[in-house]
C-alpha cells in the first residue's frame, strides 16, 4: 500500500481539562490553530503526554473528532493507540481512521518478544488503510523493540513510520536506517533533545512535546534549507529549555501552562495521578525561557 510521505514538525500535545477535570473542547480547536499558525505540518494526539491513558471512551472520540474537524486537511493528525493486545489496538486504528485521522503511532504490546511484535503490527497494519508509526518508548511501556525488526516491517511496508525514543536514539536510528533505506521515516522526541543530531542522521522530522512548536518549526526550516549552522545555533540556544520542560512527572504540567499563559488553554489542570508543577518550578521554568530569548506568554522564535 502506498502512503503519504510525512516529513517536519509533528508536535505531540496535550489534552485539555475545566477547573473540574472535564474535557475542554473548546481549547483543543484553539490548540490546533495555534499549531497551525506556529507552521507545523502535523499534530499528534493522544499520546502519553496526551493523557491519553486516563481518558473514558466517549472522550478519546470527542478529542479525535474536535481535531479532525478543526484541522481540516490544514495539517497531518496523528493519533495515539495504546492497549494490551492486538484486538483493543486494532479498535483504535479503526475508530481513529474512521473519525478522519491521517495516521497512527502505536505503542507495543507485552511481553514484547520479537515475534510477539512482529504479529502485532503486522495484524494491526492488515486491519487499517493509514499509515502506522511505531512508538519505541521502552521507559514508558516496559518493552524494547529491536533495530532489526523495525526495519523488517518497514521493509515489508507495514510500519513505515518510527516515533524514536529508545536512547541511544541516535546509534538505533543509524542501524534501522542502514538496514531499510529509504523505507521509513523516522520522527525524534523525548522532548527534542536530540532533535538537532537526528535531523542530520536522517530523520524525516520530529514529534515531541515541547510547548514551543515555533522554536522546532525553525531548527527544522534552518536545517532543510541548508542554514545548518543558523538550526545549530538555535538549537543550542534552547536546549537549557528543551532540558527544563522535559522533567518526568511536571513536563505535562509546564506545556499546559505555556498554554494557558498564551491564552491557547482554559485551565492548566492536569487529570489524577498527574502532578501539577509548584510556583518554584513555574517560576524557574519562566526564568529559563527567558534566560534563552523565550517569552513563555507570547510565541516567537529565538533571535541569533
Amino acid at each position: 500500500m502506498t502512503h503519504p510521505s510525512f516529513t517536519g514538525v509533528h508536535p505531540i500535545v496535550p489534552t485539555p481539562f475545566l477547573d473540574d477535570g472535564a474535557l475542554d473542547l473548546a481549547s483543543i480547536e484553539r490548540l490546533v490553530d495555534y499549531q497551525v499558525s506556529a507552521g507545523v505540518q502535523g499534530i499528534a494526539i493522544l499520546g502519553f503526554m496526551g493523557e491519553a491513558h486516563k481518558l473514558r471512551g466517549a472522550e478519546r472520540r470527542s478529542v479525535i473528532e474536535t481535531t479532525v474537524q478543526r484541522a481540516a486537511g490544514r495539517i497531518t493528525v496523528w493519533v495515539g493507540v495504546r492497549a494490551f493486545g492486538t484486538a483493543g489496538t486494532i479498535e483504535q486504528v479503526q475508530e481513529a481512521e474512521a473519525l478522519g485521522a491521517d495516521a497512527v503511532f502505536v505503542a507495543p504490546i507485552a511481553p514484547g518478544t520479537p515475534a510477539v511484535l512482529d504479529r502485532h503490527y503486522r495484524e494491526v497494519a492488515a486491519a487499517c488503510g493509514i499509515p502506522l508509526a511505531i512508538h519505541d518508548y521502552p521507559a514508558e511501556f516496559g518493552v524494547r523493540i529491536p533495530a532489526d525488526l523495525v526495519a523488517t516491517l518497514a521493509n515489508d511496508g507495514v510500519t513505515p513510520y518510527l516515533k524514536a525514543e529508545d536512547p541511544p536514539v541516535l546509534v538505533k536510528q543509524r542501524r534501522i536506517l542502514e538496514q531499510a533505506p529509504g523505507r521509513i521515516g523516522i520522527f525524534g522526541g523525548l522532548g527534542g533533545m536530540w532533535v538537532l543530531e537526528e535531523l542530520a542522521n536522517g530523520a524525516a522530522g520530529v514529534m515531541t512535546g515541547l510547548a514551543f512548536p515555533e522554536v522546532l518549526v525553525d531548527i527544522v526550516t534552518r536545517y532543510r534549507d541548508g542554514d545548518r549552522e543558523g538550526a545549530a545555533a538555535v538549537f543550542d540556544r534552547v536546549l537549557p529549555l528543551i532540558r527544563y520542560e522535559f522533567q518526568p512527572g511536571i513536563g505535562v504540567a509546564l506545556r499546559k501552562h505555556v498554554f494557558e499563559r498564551r491564552g491557547v488553554f482554559t485551565t492548566t489542570t492536569v487529570r489524577p495521578p498527574g502532578e501539577q508543577a509548584d510556583a518554584g518550578t513555574i517560576a524557574e521554568f519562566e526564568a529559563v525561557a527567558a534566560r534563552v530569548g523565550l517569552d513563555v506568554a507570547r510565541p516567537g522564535s529565538i533571535r541569533l
